[in-house]
């Protein structure tokens, strides 16, 4: 695979944008673990290898469990999720997928027992940003394998 399209030499304004929201849900107060959860399972959705590569990465490096990286694709049947962890993900799948599901009642409900009104925003923000994220990887190529964590973030 090669990429076809280095956007961000290319467009560097759009990178920056795209930074800007990634420094917002940094600073939301979410935790980074929950994020890096939910970073993950967009990713899985939409196919996008360079994100996987890297957020299994970073996951790791702040100290994830193999087990639950191994099980997010399955979330649904494992135990190894909590319950504010588990409407995140189900959050991020039903925002990911919006066009197929128009978020049901159910599982805005489900978000809502577990993230305040404004956590809620933010974990929205941060599944905006995967998927933006996603887009611009898939389509362009990213060639994943190069990622090293920072462990600074």
């Amino acid at each position: 695979m090669m990429p076809t399209i280095d956007y961000a030499t290319i467009a560097p304004g759009a990178l920056a944008a795209m930074r800007g929201l990634e420094t917002y849900v940094h600073g939301a107060g979410l935790e980074p673990a929950l994020l890096e959860l939910v970073r993950i399972r967009a990713s899985q959705l939409n196919g996008c290898a360079y994100c996987l590569d890297m957020h299994t990465k970073d996951a790791r490096a702040a100290g994830e469990k193999e087990q639950r990286l191994y099980a997010i694709a399955a979330w649904h049947d494992t135990p190894f999720f909590t319950g504010r962890e588990r409407a995140a993900l189900a959050w991020a799948e039903t925002i990911t997928r919006v066009g197929e599901t128009h978020v049901p009642d159910d599982v805005y409900e489900l978000a809502r027992r577990h993230f305040g009104e404004k956590e809620l925003v933010d974990l929205t923000m941060a599944v905006v940003a995967i998927n933006g994220w996603n887009r611009l990887a898939v389509a362009f190529r990213t060639v994943p394998g190069s990622y090293k964590p920072e462990l600074s973030r």
